[in-house]
């Protein structure tokens, strides 16, 4: 139950500040947000707030914000067509019914002979005494069908109506937001947990250590290895690293004054590669919060680069498609961080966070970094691909993508489970 838990926890917000992204920058360009779900597939929970309905899905495998006019949501009145209008105070059109039964009072009855609910916002055709009439159309005005009602979307508010630039910020946001988490996170860890120094002074000396036996205390600062000058702990980390089973020379400095102290480092095996030493010290922790902002940057971008290299050595064919995992193989790695604490979940959360945020900027159909390609293309022609072909390959990419969370998860599911 516990990494039930922890992988609904992780992957729901990463998830939700993805969409997040979208839907804050959409809002910000006065795009109108039909739609905010978390999850794929069948509804399990609605609520609608203002213009935006928001949702829990059952599949817990992504999430999407929909913004008008990015599909055919948008309803054409045909002429001849029977409607029934609820108009306010002002004889404007706040309801258009489309299915003729209706339990609605007060409405007006219209077959249609040309509408516009995009640009100028009117409905005209005649009413039951066969009169020509023409309505004006509420921007706020909703279309109810079947018992489903949704607002209609003015020009000025459809997605494709905005400049390349806040269609672009719109769909970068929801990467950005994943990196803006993991900032986030290691920020906390930072603030709760503490930063390691930088400074090669020994925090704590375990007991029964290498460290120990040779005289190492707690608070000593290592000046010197081998007679050579060390001044970070990445420094000291080496010396001890490289040296395994061989003897090592530390000067340390105390308030007593400065002492030589000779260690051996123990060997300890590493599966596929050589030995290293290790001696048993623990580095200092400091806990200021100006220097949390600074590990949370520093690591978000050290992240960002080890995870951007390791995608590009998969995309070169360093690395093969069985390097991959789904959502299966994210399920058992939390099977295993949550036996470690809350750091590690942490951690781990980050890191994944980083990871969709890379995976969605890649210049592929469907995702992100896709549609980011076809705004650039469309900056540089000065004007847009037709948006016929453009969902086509964006289809397109969808159905290859399933095909790959296919193949991921049964790859995943024989690793784990055969």
């Amino acid at each position: 139950m516990q990494t039930v838990i922890a992988f609904i926890l992780i992957f729901g917000s990463l998830v939700f500040f993805h969409e997040l992204g979208h839907f804050l920058f959409a809002k910000r360009a006065g795009i109108m947000v039909r739609e905010f779900a978390i999850g794929m597939g069948p509804k399990i929970f609605g609520m609608t707030k203002g213009e935006t309905v928001y949702t829990l899905r059952l599949l817990p495998i992504g999430g999407y914000v929909r913004m008008a006019g990015e599909d055919t949501d948008t309803v054409e009145l045909q002429p001849g067509y029977r409607v029934a209008l609820i108009t306010n105070e002002e004889n404007i059109v706040e309801k258009i019914i489309l299915n003729q039964k209706t339990h609605y009072q007060n409405v007006i009855f219209l077959e249609v002979e040309r509408a516009d609910l995009e640009r100028e916002l009117w409905i005209e055709g005649y009413d039951e005494d066969d009169q020509f009439i023409r309505y004006n159309v509420s921007r706020t005005a909703s279309i109810v069908e079947n018992g489903t009602e949704q607002m209609i979307a003015p020009l000025d508010r459809q997605f494709n109506s905005k400049s390349v630039g806040a269609r672009a910020m719109a769909i970068f946001a929801g990467p950005l937001f994943n990196f803006i988490l993991a900032f986030f996170i290691f920020l906390i860890i930072g603030l709760i947990q503490g930063i390691p120094s930088e400074e090669p002074i020994i925090a704590e000396v375990m007991d029964n250590s290498v460290a120990s036996s040779a005289g190492l205390v707690d608070g000593d600062k290592v000046v010197k290895v081998n007679g050579q000058s060390i001044s970070t702990w990445e420094e000291l980390s080496e010396q001890i690293f490289e040296n395994p089973n061989k003897a090592v020379t530390f000067e340390v400095e105390r308030e007593t004054g400065n002492e030589i102290i000779e260690l051996t480092p123990k060997a300890v095996e590493q599966e596929g590669g050589p030995d290293y030493g290790q001696i048993g010290v623990m580095r200092s922790i400091e806990k200021n919060p100006l220097k949390a902002v600074v590990y949370g940057v520093e690591e978000t971008y050290n992240m960002i680069i080890t995870i951007g290299t390791l995608v590009g050595k998969l995309i070169t064919g360093q690395f093969s498609i069985d390097a991959l995992s789904g959502p299966v193989g994210i399920y058992k790695t939390t099977e295993t961080v949550v036996t470690f604490g809350l750091y590690n979940i942490l951690y781990f959360a980050a890191m994944l966070s980083v990871n969709l945020g890379i995976m969605n900027l890649l210049p592929l159909p469907a995702l992100d970094g896709g549609r980011l390609l076809f705004f650039a293309v469309e900056a540089v022609r000065g004007k847009p691909i037709d948006r016929q072909k453009e969902g086509m390959v964006h289809f397109v990419g969808i159905l290859l993508l399933m095909i790959l969370m296919v193949v991921v998860t049964w790859n995943d599911i024989q690793r784990f489970f055969f």
